[in-house]
């Protein structure tokens, strides 16, 4: 970096950061210059707080003057303080998330409603004992929001004296008039008053989710639909028996700007998909995860109406063959991303067929079919725009399928191929070796596996390696403590082959290092984990290799230098391609 080029105008280089995918790697900018520090201070927006760093947080509040999102979904203490503390920072916060907490933080929420004018976002999903008390608080606390997740809450050993119902969910949307997002799914107790005060009440909705929850009516879900012009957005789950409501179907030609509809473990109908084909909506992504009831005949008739989807999931579709793809693939040319996990009648032939037939394809779902039993005869050809690649769980897949993946995708980023039992380096080094641009990388479970199949150059930007329950050993971390400098996480959670020898290579060749897990690895010792945090600055994370860990007194000492050290029950892993 030259002398001049520090001083391009604050907005050029705010440009420039903010085109990076994740806000993590202001960190390593921030060290270039007093300058540069100021300008990612200014421009982060978001903070995931996982442990208890309270005394530590004004601090970093000061820094921090502008963050919009604070994230305390794997926060395991009491979120009440937290919260408090959060709302006397001086912050301006938009979106907050409380999900998994282990108990709904009333108190808290109240406070931070109250100096908080402007949230506009709060996740509550899978809260552990979520009740009506609960939902007055927000309610009470929070008017200004816009969007609210209320779904799945968890409840002790199928104790629910104590649970969300129609009462909670009334008072609160009479008072979150707002809204424009609301998800309410896995909330059993709820009926259809809740959704006929919801569609009433909230007239602004544009999003609604309402999955498993069985005492809502496809009438009622209908109705809604009906009152709600603006709808662009719906979720339902759980319906179709015995039969599709006609009101139901009737629905779809009254919500003209439906973007977005998703049924899950639903019986549909040929009959329901004619209805949203003659429906003449703008749908972009469609999904029909492990829905029955319904056939090729009527699915191909819904994409010739909609030849402009982006996003289609099929998940769990048994109907689904080789020559089904074949023919779906017609209507398939804007096409962005497709699941068909779970499909299990599917070869080869469809993959390569999605890759000639799909030019802006990025990301192919196809987990647990059959990929890997026949050898395709398709005519193979290059797609640029593909980027990610799921294909755990097959376990038929060899190393001459991954040599053509490398050929066809060389601009793959992402490819998780665990539990391919058949694969080995040689095709796992040919995908690293063809493609450039490879960001993550996951064979969890491949025991054949004992390196990534290379030695002689590098990986330039992996930053993701899972690699637990494979062979890999302690040269294969050699290889890639001196290959992969860009690496940021890995997982080595059961490598049995692993020493301390390998883990040390890595820590002290992989200076970007955050994240690493090295549980049930038996032939690490823990007291290796003191010496990991003080080597590498960078590490923010680590997994001890056992359920021996520092003292409580030792952790508070490797949290001031900026790592978190746990067991297995406390980390989490945020990084995503």
């Amino acid at each position: 970096m030259t002398e001049n080029s520090m001083y391009l105008p604050q907005e050029c280089w705010e440009l420039i950061f903010n085109s990076l995918s994740d806000q993590r790697h202001f960190e390593s900018l921030s060290l270039v210059s007093h300058r540069l520090l100021s300008i990612t201070n200014h421009l982060r927006s978001s903070l995931k707080i996982t442990h208890q760093p309270l005394p530590l947080l004004p601090h970093l509040f000061l820094r921090f003057k502008n963050l919009k999102r604070i994230d305390l979904s794997h926060f395991l203490g009491d979120a009440d303080p937290l919260l408090c503390l959060i709302s006397r920072s001086g912050l301006d916060l938009e979106s907050v998330n409380i999900s998994s907490l282990r108990r709904f933080p009333q108190l808290g929420l109240r406070e931070l409603g109250s100096k908080m004018k402007n949230l506009k976002e709060l996740n509550c999903s899978r809260m552990r004992g979520l009740q009506d008390d609960d939902l007055f608080a927000v309610s009470d606390s929070c008017l200004s929001l816009e969007a609210l997740d209320i779904s799945f809450p968890v409840y002790d050993d199928d104790d629910f004296s104590s649970v969300v119902t129609d009462f909670g969910v009334i008072a609160l949307s009479r008072k979150l008039t707002r809204l424009i997002r609301i998800d309410v799914s896995g909330n059993m107790f709820l009926t259809d008053k809740s959704l006929v005060s919801i569609s009433m009440n909230c007239v602004m909705l544009i999003d609604f989710s309402i999955r498993d929850c069985d005492f809502i009516t496809q009438k009622a879900i209908g109705m809604a639909m009906r009152s709600l012009p603006n709808l662009v957005s719906v979720c339902v789950g759980g319906i179709g028996i015995p039969s599709i409501d006609s009101c139901f179907k009737r629905s779809f030609a009254c919500v003209k700007g439906l973007c977005v509809i998703e049924f899950s473990n639903s019986f549909i109908s040929d009959e329901l998909l004619h209805w949203l084909a003659n429906a003449c909506l703008p749908l972009k992504k469609v999904v029909f995860s492990h829905c029955y009831n319904f056939s090729f005949v009527g699915m191909c008739f819904l994409l010739s109406k909609y030849r402009f989807l982006e996003y289609l999931n099929l998940e769990g579709a048994n109907f689904l063959n080789d020559g089904s793809i074949i023919e779906l693939s017609k209507y398939l040319y804007r096409l962005k991303s497709i699941n068909l996990d779970f499909c299990s009648k599917l070869t080869n032939s469809t993959f390569f067929t999605l890759i000639r037939e799909c030019p802006v394809l990025s990301e192919i779902r196809m987990e647990t079919t059959n990929l890997g039993v026949e050898e395709s005869t398709t005519e193979l050809v290059i797609n640029p725009r593909i980027k990610s690649l799921h294909l755990a769980r097959n376990g038929n897949l060899s190393d001459e399928f991954m040599k053509k993946v490398a050929f066809l995708c060389p601009n793959l980023q992402l490819l998780d191929v665990s539990f391919c039992t058949m694969i080995t380096e040689e095709g796992i080094g040919e995908i690293l070796k063809s493609c450039g641009e490879i960001q993550r990388l996951e064979i969890e479970s491949c025991r054949q596996i004992s390196n990534l199949g290379i030695k002689h150059f590098k990986v330039k930007k992996l930053e993701v390696l899972r690699v637990a329950r494979s062979g890999i050993d302690d040269d294969a971390l050699t290889t890639v403590a001196h290959t992969c400098p860009r690496l940021l996480y890995l997982n080595l959670n059961n490598c049995i082959y692993v020493t301390t020898r390998g883990v040390k290579e890595v820590v002290e060749k992989c200076r970007a290092l955050r994240e690493i897990s090295l549980w049930y690895c038996q032939n690490v010792i823990a007291d290796i984990l003191p010496w990991m945090v003080f080597s590498r600055p960078s590490l923010r994370k680590i997994v001890s290799p056992s359920n021996e860990v520092p003292t409580e007194n030792q952790q508070n000492l490797l949290l001031r230098h900026g790592c978190m050290v746990s067991s297995i029950g406390s980390f989490s892993e945020d990084y995503r391609v």
